[in-house]
């Protein structure tokens, strides 16, 4: 619980540390005018971009803000993601663009799971009700709400007849 609590914390100050450290590993490791116009243009804006849509997406559901904790698919997803984030800061020739085009199908998959588990967790469950408290109940079924109905299964049917108030 304390990896997912951690990384639950660390999800909006790594939109502005992951592309402070692909500035400074510009920097560091002598990456060239070219990658300079990258970094600038398009690693910064879109790391931190991404980040940001990928941290909102995972606040909005309600077990992660209750719990102050990402799930395990999401931990696992922010890990890889950030851990590949941070090796394109090295500038590496040899394996920098597969490893960019990695990092760009590992990004959109973390935010597929995101979506998809936001998804998921906002559907209607017919097993566990919320209410506006957050106090979960589960429903009474179908067949205990034919029996406190009435008699033989038929539910009972209460008409009222709204009556008119004389005008004069």
């Amino acid at each position: 619980m304390w990896l997912r609590r951690a990384l639950f914390g660390w999800l909006i100050p790594s939109a502005f540390v992951l592309p402070l450290w692909l500035l400074v590993g510009w920097g560091v490791f002598n990456a060239g005018g070219w990658a300079f116009l990258w970094v600038i243009f398009l690693a910064i804006p879109g790391v931190f971009l991404w980040q940001l849509l990928l941290t909102l997406l995972v606040r909005a559901r309600g077990t992660v803000r209750a719990h102050r904790a990402v799930s395990w698919p999401d931990a696992g997803g922010f890990v890889l993601w950030h851990a590949m984030v941070i090796s394109l800061g090295f500038f590496v020739q040899s394996w920098w663009a597969p490893m960019l085009a990695l990092t760009i199908l590992v990004g959109i998959g973390v935010f597929w799971l995101a979506l998809w588990q936001l998804w998921r967790e906002a559907r209607p469950s017919g097993l566990v009700m919320r209410t506006t408290e957050g106090v979960a109940y589960i429903p009474a079924s179908a067949e205990g709400r034919e029996s406190a109905a009435g008699s033989a299964g038929a539910p009972e049917v209460i008409v009222l007849s709204e009556k008119r108030a004389p005008t004069d």
